[in-house]
């Protein structure tokens, strides 16, 4: 559950990084405020999962197609971005108590350790 909540808050920070970018576009002005609050009204990253839904979404917003990008800049992110739901899957299990989904056949001890890897 920590890496899951670790993940969120980089997803969260990326967020807020491109509105920060966004922003950085135009002159500040008194609308500098307004715009931030529309660019990150409900965010899904502030209340669900760093799920591929929610990160697509919210990045979406900003006129990003997020995985469309991550996809073309590395093969390999297709295998990341099922990890990711792995990842979830478990999180959701373990702070539900709800293990009684067919996809959660077996505990993946090696779970965090390719997470770890992979992400790099």
């Amino acid at each position: 559950m920590l890496l899951s909540s670790q993940f969120q808050g980089l997803c969260r920070d990326l967020h807020t990084e491109c509105v920060d970018c966004i922003l950085g576009t135009i002159p500040p002005s008194i609308l500098h405020g307004l715009l931030r609050d529309q660019l990150t009204l409900a965010r899904r990253l502030n209340r669900g999962n760093p799920n591929a839904g929610n990160i697509g979404a919210d990045f979406a917003r900003l006129g990003l197609a997020f995985w469309k990008k991550v996809g073309e800049h590395d093969a390999r992110n297709a295998v990341r971005q099922a990890k990711l739901h792995e990842l979830n899957s478990w999180r959701n299990a373990i702070a539900h108590q709800d293990f009684g989904s067919s996809a959660l056949t077996h505990w993946p001890s090696h779970l965090t350790l390719l997470w770890r890897t992979s992400s790099r």
